[in-house]
């Protein structure tokens, strides 16, 4: 935790991050994946800072990994040259934007998993007279965009000969997935996962499609995927600050963590109840609480002293309850608090405080609530 004297000077509700244990992060995994002969390509997904991506770059990240359109013209603002942008790219506005987009940088590698998607793609750079790197997503398991890898092979085929679109790999997401159901065991998730990749890409080359890139791997699975040798690309983003949740996932331990909530008590006029000046406004509620499988104890986790819990919350209220009836807690005191989910958590907060050399500064997340 701060001290009293950094304490002082945070504007509550608020996220911290310390920086230091950040560079240890990206180092460590820098080099494990490096270690198994692979390329790390981070998910910006968790710090949605150019900041944080520059320091990932300057590690020896081979590129970086977006979601949205609007999140890689942030990065590529921010100095990032080599962009994927991981979710298929549907929709006359982000396409026209992600054309633009590269134009600009070194390297821009776009996602599709359909016929329908590819054919828009490929007319919209044949009109503006581009041709589009392009990655096929593939189903592993987790349930969501995706082509099967049956199906896999003829569409590759189908979108290779495409004008304007230039298929030069396969992506996944697959998680904390075994035979198509969530599993503790990450070894074998990821050894899965790295067996499912290169079927996949034996198969599409296989049909005659000379592609180069198998890119797979979340933080539960990345390392273990980059050192299975079945995929060259590997796309962790949690790993960089770590979460509560990663402790569950046997990727992380509590000392790992470099962000903190930290909130204000403003009501004890109940004694079995105190009230924080964060609530759905400041706290995600993506993760909730004492449901299977890890029945997480609160919205987020009260640091120093189990017996509370964020038991509920209204937009600007958050209820803190104690397993022993009285919170103990005083008006004016700030409590610490560690994220569940720290990407839905930063992407809570206009900006955060960074904790560098006993010094705390603020920086804007620039990536928040790009949406399209």
């Amino acid at each position: 935790m701060l001290s009293e004297e950094l304490i002082s000077q945070l504007e509550t509700p608020c996220l911290v991050i310390d920086v230091d244990k950040v560079r240890r992060n990206i180092e460590e995994t820098q080099r494990a994946v490096e270690e198994a002969g692979c390329r790390l390509r981070p998910h910006i997904k968790t710090h949605k800072m150019p900041l944080f991506s520059r320091m990932q770059l300057e590690a020896g990240a081979a590129g970086i990994t977006c979601a949205k359109v609007s999140e890689a013209e942030v990065m590529a603002d921010g100095g990032c040259r080599d962009i994927f942008i991981a979710y298929p790219m549907v929709g006359k506005a982000r396409t026209e934007r992600a054309i633009a987009l590269s134009r600009r940088i070194d390297r821009l590698i776009l996602a599709v998993d359909s016929y329908e998607g590819a054919e828009m793609l490929s007319r919209a750079a044949a009109d503006a007279g581009v041709e589009l790197e392009v990655r096929l997503e593939i189903d592993t398991g987790a349930g969501r965009t995706g082509m099967q890898i049956g199906k896999a092979p003829e569409l590759a085929l189908f979108i290779s000969k495409l004008p304007g679109l230039r298929l030069t790999g396969i992506y996944t997401f697959k998680s904390l997935v075994l035979a198509g159901k969530a599993t503790d065991d990450n070894e074998k998730a990821a050894e899965e996962e790295g067996r499912m990749m290169a079927e996949a890409a034996e198969a599409i080359r296989a049909a005659g499609v000379p592609i180069s890139d198998v890119s797979a791997g979340s933080t539960p699975t990345g390392i273990l995927a980059a050192r299975t040798g079945l995929v060259n690309e590997v796309r962790p983003g949690t790993y960089i600050f770590k979460d509560f949740m990663l402790t569950k996932e046997h990727a992380g331990t509590m000392d790992e963590i470099a962000v903190r909530f930290y909130a204000t008590v403003v009501s004890t006029n109940h004694r079995e109840y105190a009230v924080i000046d964060g609530g759905t406004k400041c706290f995600p509620t993506d993760v909730v609480p004492m449901v299977p499988p890890f029945f997480y104890p609160g919205y987020a986790l009260v640091e120093g002293n189990p017996d509370l819990h964020l038991s509920r919350m209204n937009e600007e209220h958050g209820i803190i309850t104690s397993d022993r009836g009285d919170t103990g807690l005083h008006v004016g005191q700030v409590i610490s608090l560690i994220p569940n989910h720290v990407c839905t958590a930063v992407n809570m907060q206009n900006e955060v405080y960074l904790l560098e050399d006993g010094k705390l500064r603020r920086e804007k997340v620039a990536a928040r609530g790009m949406l399209v």
